[in-house]
């Protein structure tokens, strides 16, 4: 876990990581969100909308900035104040994402940072974008 103060958060930082999509964290999405649509639970269903299989969960996909904010950039000291996310390409189980940041606007005013943040797939298809409003500690 990274440990950036609003000090160290400067314009241009970046951090990544990568996690590889699974049917489980569908399960487990499933389960704690009730959402029961088919597309995202069968893949016959999927498939003849025009889908390789399942789609996950798109903010299955956008949960993983709350990891990027509060593991990785600015880590522990963070507590989010907003996100705002873009569905460009659908998710499939066993995709492996990069989800990166870059900081692009530090606030002392509020103790904010604002983050720019996308998420690549392996194919380094763009499929979502966002922008991370965090907030942090001196």
């Amino acid at each position: 876990m990274n440990h950036y103060t609003l000090a160290e958060m400067t314009p241009g930082l970046t951090e990544s990581f990568t996690v590889t999509v699974t049917a489980e964290m569908m399960d487990a999405f499933q389960n704690i969100t009730g959402d029961v649509s088919p597309i995202h639970l069968d893949a016959a269903y999927a498939q003849d909308r025009g889908y390789p299989g399942r789609v996950v969960y798109g903010m299955l996909g956008a949960s993983f900035f709350s990891t990027l904010a509060g593991v990785y950039l600015p880590g522990e000291h963070c507590l989010l104040h907003g996100v705002e996310c873009k569905f460009a390409k659908p998710i499939f189980i066993g995709d492996t994402l990069t989800v990166q940041g870059t900081v692009v606007r530090v606030s002392e005013i509020g103790n904010e940072a604002e983050i720019k943040a996308v998420i690549t797939n392996q194919n380094g298809q763009r499929v979502t974008r966002g922008l991370i409003k965090a907030g942090l500690a001196k």
